[in-house]
């Protein structure tokens, strides 16, 4: 049977980044696909990682820019699998690709569409979690591969009332003539011989929690947002300031949305222990006088120098209270967390100026739909199960790989590892026959 010397890598974050460079530096074509308008994943919104706290940045946009320049990479944005048929080494697919509504040949990243937009400033900026504000033409930070923008289809007044002025402003900005409102949904039809998936991850939705009150309390905020709080590029420019303030008084609370039975998550995220952990270090670092309390259930530091950066972060002062907290609530304008320290065994009320929630991760939406194209099986947890648990890049369905967090929560050391195996995994198949 014919092979097809060709693989189809679903999601652009890191591991499907590091996957799509171990193919094509080996001399195969790739088609990596993401659904937004850029690639990056969550890894680009990160400020540094932990445990050697290296600048996060810093380590992804080289690889962002050689996977946008590699020859063998072809990217295909803003587009989701709609069908996959055949079998390892000849697989038939089927791509859907919405418009950007810039035509990416034409378009140099002048960000004159975005400077002109009736919409500045307007339209909540979700790359930053919703702290600032951007156009609805935009590009979402400055280092997004591909370097083009695009417009948001859920904001745009062309898109979404057909009309924005006598003439768009964005058009009349555009000297290259990129602002296209023709643009349709189309087909893209491909020949892979193997396919793996990185589709990543979720974080867990806090409002589930109520008792913590996000969504009631401004000062109640996610690990995410506090991630952007610290980004140079972020919303603040890597100043901790919150509700027009530079708090004192920090809470962590641990495990929201993991290892919880009553959010249907049992599981274990196995990343927040340590980025709360990078954040409490981050914020004694930056915030003179600053107190830092962590609750937790139990600490996990079980990567290579995660035990010795835990160990630190206890030496620069955080103070680790076990025992998650049964409620935060407001009394006289003050946040107050309410719990029980299980290893003093009695109750405390704990005042501070903002609480942070360690969100778990879980399975990206749209997974279950994209398992049955794919013909895979999930997990109990709802994740992408591999074949064997020593054998975590191969599924059931023989050519189809899978790598990073939606196989299973995961750091971005294990993701990129996975990446490379389910590579090698893929350049087996297609290495039998190359044009």
């Amino acid at each position: 049977m014919p092979v097809a010397p060709r693989v189809l890598i679903i999601g652009g974050g890191i591991a499907g980044m590091l996957a799509s460079l171990a193919v094509a530096d080996a001399g195969y074509k790739v088609y990596l696909v993401e659904q937004h308008p850029w690639i990056g994943g969550h890894m680009s919104q990160f400020d540094k990682t932990f445990p050697t706290n290296d600048c996060a940045m810093c380590t992804i946009s080289p690889k962002l820019t050689e996977v946008g320049q590699h020859t063998n990479i072809e990217l295909i944005t803003n587009a989701e699998l709609k069908a996959v048929c055949g079998e390892q080494g000849y697989f038939h697919v089927r791509l859907l690709k919405r418009p950007r509504y810039i035509e990416e040949g034409k378009c140099t990243a002048c960000g004159q569409c975005a400077e002109v937009c009736r919409l500045k400033d307007k339209v909540t900026d979700d790359f930053n979690m919703g702290l600032g504000k951007r156009s609805a033409c935009y590009r979402a930070y400055p280092q997004a591969i591909p370097v083009k923008y695009a417009i948001d289809p859920e904001h745009c007044l062309m898109v979404t009332r057909g009309k924005c002025g006598t003439i768009p402003k964005c058009i009349e900005a555009c000297d290259q003539k990129a602002i296209n409102f023709e643009q349709k949904e189309s087909a893209v039809k491909i020949e892979v011989g193997a396919i793996i998936v990185a589709l990543g991850y979720d974080c867990f939705d806090p409002t589930l929690k109520p008792e913590y009150g996000y969504g009631r309390y401004q000062r109640v905020i996610t690990s995410m947002e506090m991630e952007r709080l610290f980004s140079p590029s972020g919303p603040t420019e890597g100043e901790i300031i919150i509700d027009g303030k530079v708090p004192k008084r920090f809470v962590f609370i641990q495990c929201v949305g993991s290892r919880d039975q009553t959010v249907g998550n049992p599981y274990c995220s196995r990343v927040c222990c340590m980025y709360t952990a990078k954040h409490a270090y981050g914020i004694v670092d930056r915030v003179p006088g600053a107190q830092v309390t962590v609750c937790f259930m139990d600490i996990r530091a079980f990567g290579k120098g995660y035990e010795g950066f835990y160990e630190r972060v206890q030496r620069k002062g955080v103070i680790y209270r076990r025992g998650l907290p049964s409620e935060v609530f407001a009394h006289n304008g003050v946040l107050v967390v309410r719990g029980e320290d299980t290893l003093l065994n009695r109750p405390y009320e704990e005042e501070t100026d903002v609480v942070v929630l360690a969100c778990g991760l879980q399975p990206p939406r749209g997974l279950r739909e994209i398992a049955g194209i794919l013909d895979l099986e999930l997990d109990d947890n709802g994740f992408l199960k591999e074949i064997d648990s020593h054998d975590p890049v191969t599924t059931a369905r023989p050519g189809i790989f899978l790598a990073g967090c939606c196989q299973g929560p995961k750091d971005i050391t294990d993701s990129v590892s996975q990446a490379n195996g389910a590579a090698a995994k893929a350049l087996a198949v297609i290495s039998r026959v190359k044009e």
